[in-house]
């Protein structure tokens, strides 16, 4: 039965322990105050003024030992013990001061509610029918030994039923407070859940966020934001120490929030990024919400985008014009062979099957483009890749055709789809060897690899020493079908920069003095997380 109790070790319970410290003390003072002053002759006509004395002064000592002694108490026996002792003192001082008129029988009922918001269920109500059957028995033996004295039955049971009330009452209403509070904790616990959930997706996510105060103070970053600025801690520290370019947009973007903000570039990773702001109007701090967002990744996306849509228009377009470019050729096979056309006739029948043939390699260029497969990139180390892939263009190139390979010291590693960086280099090892065979007998091609001092980006260079590009047509060189070569198709150099584009990196024309260059700038080695 002990067991039923409160808990209380709670802050709950320490409290209401405390406040029932205070009540009986508060009593005891007032009874002792009242019997010093003569005031309980005048009040309590028919009470045992030697018992009342002795009964208050016992009553106050006895409590003021028990706040001593068990001002912190957290064993249920004890605080049962102390919900008793305090009852019987009560049941002794109402019969000492003469029943029912003395008005105790209502301290009685306020101790046995206290008591009941300690102890719960059956200990509790025990201690409530120990204060009824204290109020009812000793008024029945104040009417046989004092048969003058006054007793009004009804108001007798009246109180005995309360103490029963208030223990019931005061039980019910802790219940309700307990399932509350349990709910809250609940409710809190939720509440903590969904904050490391809010916290876990602000971490994965691939967009940089930043949390700025008043004075650009970063209040959050998520791993993003640290990673596109290049800084490992920036939470406590301002922004305007890491990055300026980002400080004078965020100026830009206060003095007129309708403008769209400039892109910015990263000192160090050469990363360009493009930052948006919202402001937190329901912030104390005037806190400001940014946003940056990697353009290599948007410009890939969209670049997925559009070589997807590109792919299905050209598939078709090929697929209708193959069938009856197929019998264009053969027709004109079939009519070179006849013997009677003379030279003339024979050389037009060549024009078609060459230019036939021209339009072949432009129909299967567009069909590479539709068959490609989705980027893939993975973390890939240059240097090793690189020497692989020169060993087997040496195995496979003619006697006139020469590589050479140059690698510098650094770290190489990236992110790109090996397949497609086999095809870009393949094809411009085979566009410079063109080139060069055009001025020298020997075609040369010289394969370069290094870190650019300034960005600290890996570089691929391919270098020939044809009679290299015209100024006027440099600015064309990636544009879809233009060519310099009358056999060649105008998509080679266009479907290398996509590919270079979907994988993050750049793809380049370098001019140079006795040839041309083509860079492609890759991009860091690391994974978004």
């Amino acid at each position: 039965m002990i067991a039923e109790t409160s808990s209380p070790g709670s802050k709950q319970a320490q409290r209401l322990l405390r406040l029932y410290h205070l009540y009986r003390l508060s009593v005891g003072i007032t009874l002792v105050l009242l019997i010093s002053s003569n005031l309980d002759n005048q009040l309590l006509t028919f009470s045992n003024d030697d018992l009342l004395r002795s009964g208050s002064w016992l009553y106050l000592v006895l409590n003021i030992l028990l706040v001593v002694f068990f001002e912190n108490t957290h064993r249920p026996a004890q605080l049962f013990g102390l919900a008793l002792i305090d009852v019987l003192l009560l049941c002794g001082l109402f019969y000492a001061a003469g029943g029912v008129a003395s008005a105790i029988g209502n301290l009685l009922i306020v101790s046995v509610a206290i008591s009941n918001a300690l102890l719960r269920s059956r200990i509790g109500l025990l201690i409530a029918a120990v204060g009824a059957l204290g109020i009812v028995g000793l008024s029945l033996l104040l009417s046989f030994s004092h048969p003058a004295t006054p007793n009004d039955y009804l108001q007798v049971g009246t109180l005995g039923a309360l103490c029963f009330a208030a223990a019931l009452l005061v039980q019910g209403l802790i219940q309700r407070v307990e399932v509350s509070e349990t709910l809250a904790e609940q409710r809190a616990s939720e509440v903590v859940g969904l904050e490391a959930l809010n916290a876990l997706i602000l971490q994965r996510m691939r967009t940089g966020i930043l949390v700025l105060d008043d004075q650009r103070r970063v209040q959050l970053a998520n791993h993003s934001a640290q990673v596109l600025l290049g800084r490992d801690n920036l939470e406590g520290q301002r922004i305007d120490d890491y990055s300026p370019a980002l400080v004078e947009r965020l100026q830009l973007w206060l003095n007129n929030p309708t403008l769209r903000p400039q892109s910015l570039k990263v000192t160090g990773s050469g990363l360009e990024l493009q930052p948006s702001f919202i402001a937190l109007d329901q912030s104390p701090h005037h806190q400001t919400l940014v946003f940056l967002e990697d353009l290599a990744q948007i410009a890939q996306q969209a670049q997925q985008l559009k070589l997807a849509a590109l792919g299905r228009l050209t598939a078709g377009i090929a697929h209708e014009i193959r069938n009856p470019l197929g019998a264009i050729s053969h027709a004109a096979q079939l009519l070179q062979e006849s013997e009677e056309l003379n030279g003339a006739d024979r050389r037009l029948t060549q024009i078609i099957q060459d230019h036939s043939q021209r339009m072949n390699r432009v129909i299967e260029n567009v069909l590479q483009l539709s068959r490609r497969q989705q980027t893939v990139p993975q973390r890939l180390d240059l240097k090793p890749w690189l020497e692989q892939f020169v060993a087997e263009s040496r195995e496979g190139a003619l006697d006139r055709q020469q590589i050479h390979l140059h690698i510098g010291s650094g770290d190489f590693k990236t992110l790109m789809d090996p397949n497609q960086l086999t095809q870009i280099i393949d094809n411009l090892l085979r566009n410079a060897w063109r080139h060069s065979a055009q001025t020298h007998d020997q075609a040369q091609v010289w394969l370069d690899l290094f870190i650019d001092p300034d960005t600290q980006l890996p570089i691929i260079e391919v270098l020939d020493d044809g009679p290299g590009v015209a100024p006027d047509q440099q600015v064309h060189l990636f544009e879809p079908f233009f060519t310099t070569s009358a056999q060649g198709t105008g998509l080679g150099l266009y479907l290398s920069r996509e590919l270079c584009e979907s994988n993050q990196a750049r793809l380049d024309f370098k001019p140079r003095q006795g040839g041309g260059c083509f860079r492609i700038t890759f991009a860091h080695g690391r994974k978004q997380s």
